[in-house]
């Protein structure tokens, strides 16, 4: 029988393969490609280039010189940031700065998510790295220093590890948010490294009304006040320098923002909706959604099937997601009738 196949990438960090999907040769099958798809991904000098060329910031070189205790903060598997690509050339700029490698340490920053293993760890910032560095989970329970609130009462109380650091370093990705409008810039630090009470607060009481029922405040960052809490206290707590990543759909970096967490996100984001922009037909009979590469949330993957499915249509999320879906210690679920 004559098929209309489509590949399609899969198995986000764990071999990032391609599946084949196969379709009745009379429908009307549409490929949904975003922008940039095939963006090529960037030198080496290029990388380098944009580590200087910072947003509002002093380029990270110059930012380093005379510090002491440097900490790198850094995302987990949820998000498809490949930060081990841009770690060498971070490293390399620390270390013409005089900084010795028993002076700068990793923490993970991915708030109430679960703790990562050293097999994560080393799928996240490289082998070398895990050699030659403390890596350390980040504890949403304990272990705070209080900042005291934002004006809208959010506590801010911060990872010690953290704050004993006179230099603090984030790399993320820019991906959209529903809550956020995008990921990346001040969420590294807010709620990455923050107390669970910090987090239930801003995405509890702060948390505002949804601009869209279906897809909540997805890319409304302007006049998002979830947003502009965490931006507050991140002002407060302190952070000299924020990467943000841009990927195609191999995963390959293709852009890089960095400098002040706010001028650096705010450049990105403008970048990102481009890059990620997406075609979405409407009133389809069939929608089949592709959750990489974050197949470990895969009900993100419910949030086109919704631009584009017509009433009493069918939605199919395609996951391959190895350790299925990814906890959650405010969101999730822990029993049958309770949650965080």
């Amino acid at each position: 029988m004559a098929e209309t196949r489509v590949q399609i990438p899969t198995k986000v960090w764990y071999g990032d393969t391609e599946t084949t999907l196969s379709f009745p040769e009379e429908w009307d099958v549409q490929e949904c490609r975003m922008a940039g798809h095939d963006s090529p991904p960037l030198s080496d000098d290029e990388i380098r280039s944009a580590l200087e060329d910072t947003y509002d910031s002093s380029s990270l070189s110059e930012l380093a010189r005379g510090k002491h205790q440097v900490v790198i903060l850094f995302d987990d598997l949820t998000r498809p940031a490949p930060t081990s690509r841009i770690l060498p050339f971070v490293l390399e700029t620390l270390a013409d700065a005089g900084i010795p490698d028993d002076h700068i340490r990793f923490v993970g920053a991915y708030a109430n998510h679960a703790a990562m293993s050293r097999e994560d760890f080393a799928k996240k910032l490289g082998e070398d790295v895990m050699r030659r560095f403390r890596v350390y989970n980040h504890n949403p329970y304990e272990h705070h220093v209080d900042l005291g609130t934002t004006s809208r009462g959010t506590p801010i109380l911060v990872n010690r590890e953290v704050m004993s650091c006179d230099m603090k370093i984030g790399i993320g990705g820019l991906i959209p948010h529903m809550g956020a409008g995008f990921g990346g810039g001040a969420k590294m630090v807010f709620p990455g490294v923050m107390s669970i009470e910090s987090v239930a607060h801003n995405h509890g009481q702060v948390r505002p009304q949804p601009r869209n029922a279906q897809t909540g405040m997805l890319g409304i960052v302007d006049g998002n006040v979830l947003r502009e809490d965490i931006e507050e206290a991140v002002s407060k707590v302190g952070l000299d320098m924020k990467i943000d990543l841009l990927i195609n759909n191999r995963r390959e970096l293709v852009g890089v923002f960095a400098g002040h967490f706010i001028a650096q996100h705010r450049a990105g984001v403008a970048r990102a909706r481009e890059q990620y922009a997406t075609a979405c037909p409407e009133n389809m009979d069939i929608v089949v959604c592709n959750t990489y590469p974050i197949e470990n949330q895969a009900t993100k993957g419910v949030w086109p099937a919704r631009l584009s499915l017509k009433a009493g249509g069918t939605a199919v999320v395609v996951t391959q997601s190895i350790e299925g879906q990814a906890l959650h210690y405010l969101t999730g679920r822990f029993g049958t009738d309770y949650g965080g």
